[in-house]
């Protein structure tokens, strides 16, 4: 699930509809959960589908790291990939604000660590990166821990509307972390081998 101060808009021609905040979301706040909600769907499973519901797959899904297909029921799935993203995933299925995010600023996150299938070229932002790769959390796993380390702390310093939808279990756990009993997991953690996959995939 999205968090609540925000809402689908159209970007541009170039880059289609995208997700906007409404109001300030601060860094460390939860922008988004796994839910119940949430569909996953095997490669075998994705495999057996006509070509019509596997080109819906492959624009409004991400990989987990068994390589199943995890499709957002909400507007999470609207979510862009930029180079200079204001999001992370974290290794506990949400996703955390890096930096605050302003009112009217597009929510975004770096497809890099998504498990895509095939290469993609961005919109081109002046960074240094131009394309996305399938292995880019192998390979930027270490930029992007470190900039999750930095606003961790903040989660449970800060009002987090999409509490609820974490386990009590999984509260304790991020508060442990927070406390320094318990080491913070890697972005790597959600890693899928590509070539695991069947080739006609």
């Amino acid at each position: 699930m999205i968090h609540p101060d925000c809402e689908l808009s159209f970007i541009s021609n170039e880059i289609g509809y995208g997700v906007i905040a409404t109001k300030l979301i601060p860094a460390g706040t939860i922008t988004w959960v796994l839910d119940k909600l949430d569909r996953e769907f095997s490669p075998t499973e994705f495999q057996n589908m006509e070509p019509i519901y596997q080109n819906i797959l492959d624009t409004y899904t991400f990989r987990n790291n068994s390589g199943n297909f995890v499709l957002c029921w909400d507007n999470g799935r609207y979510v862009n990939h930029s180079f200079n993203s204001n999001c992370l995933t974290t290794a506990y299925d949400f996703e955390i604000a890096i930096r605050d995010i302003q009112p009217g600023e597009q929510i975004t996150d770096d497809y890099g660590y998504l498990n895509i299938i095939s290469p993609f070229r961005g919109v081109d932002e002046g960074t240094r990166r131009k394309i996305v790769y399938p292995n880019d959390l192998q390979k930027y796993y270490k930029v992007w821990d470190r900039k999750i380390e930095k606003v961790f702390p903040r989660i449970t310093q800060l009002e987090q509307p999409l509490r609820q939808l974490l386990s009590d279990q999984m509260w304790d756990r991020v508060q442990r972390i927070n406390r320094g009993e318990e080491e913070l997991e890697s972005i790597l953690s959600n890693y899928y081998d590509a070539s695991t996959l069947p080739e006609h995939v």
